[in-house]
């Protein structure tokens, strides 16, 4: 399991045209889902995500976390985070989650995340999206469930 996390002052995803999620400041996280994952690796990174300490305290370090400055989750399915680019110049997608698995655990994902964070918004799994934000910093972090979880 892959997130890419952007903290941001604002995101939202829209389909067709249409917001379908938004947030004020907090983090937009793209989710990558491998055919390997399991709730249990979904559960440690979403503990990893939501104690995540990016957020500047008072003295300007990065000592607060998405709950201690009531930010707001932008979850982004995105199976191109695990492209393998390593033979010809057209990505394999072999090591992507299989759909419905894959959707399944994404889902798990934003159910777990919402236990922990009052606002939780969510693109929609498999659609076309656009997403709009402004990265605070900018401040991007990848959390990678293969180095974290050993």
């Amino acid at each position: 399991m892959k997130f890419v996390i952007q903290r941001v002052k604002e995101a939202s995803v829209s389909v067709e045209n249409n917001i379908i999620g938004k947030i004020d400041h907090g983090f937009m996280v793209l989710l990558g889902i491998s055919n390997t994952d399991t709730e249990e690796i979904a559960d440690k990174m979403v503990n990893k995500l939501v104690n995540l300490r990016i957020f500047e305290d008072e003295n300007e370090k990065t000592n607060l976390s998405l709950k201690d400055v009531n930010g707001g989750l932008l979850i982004i399915s995105q199976f191109t985070l695990y492209a393998d680019c390593r033979k010809g110049n057209r990505p394999s997608f072999i090591n992507a989650g299989k759909p419905d698995e894959a959707n399944r655990l994404y889902e798990y994902v934003i159910s777990k995340c919402r236990e922990e964070i009052p606002v939780v918004a969510h693109g929609e799994f498999g659609a076309h999206m656009e997403v709009s934000l402004i990265n605070h910093g900018p401040f991007t972090i990848v959390l990678d469930s293969a180095e974290i979880i050993k």
